[in-house]
């Protein structure tokens, strides 16, 4: 059966820091200080996109004294992978398939 994509984490991965940002969680979890000095964003800028991220369900937080180290869901990604596969497979048939205009 074929699911929708969740448009939130879409949106979330749609914007070309928050990808950067993904990507790095994908090697390793980082604290605030060391996004912000991998993607030389500001740190308020960068907090504003990980409220998008976790809200979206992409990455999780994790307090360590006075830092907060994020780790992305891989269950999430894993998750979003298999609904583009659905859409691929789906799109291979629908190829095939040729509504008749009226």
């Amino acid at each position: 059966m074929l699911t929708s994509v969740d448009p939130d984490v879409i949106r979330a991965l749609g914007d070309p820091l928050r990808l950067q940002i993904v990507t790095l969680l994908a090697r390793e979890t980082l604290c605030t200080t060391h996004l912000v000095e991998e993607t030389g964003a500001k740190q308020t800028n960068l907090s504003n996109h990980m409220k998008v991220l976790r809200e979206a369900g992409l990455v999780e937080t994790e307090p360590c004294g006075r830092f907060t180290y994020y780790k992305l869901r891989p269950e999430v990604l894993a998750g979003l992978s298999g609904q583009f596969a659905e859409l691929a497979a789906s799109a291979r048939t629908a190829a095939e398939n040729k509504r008749a205009c009226p």
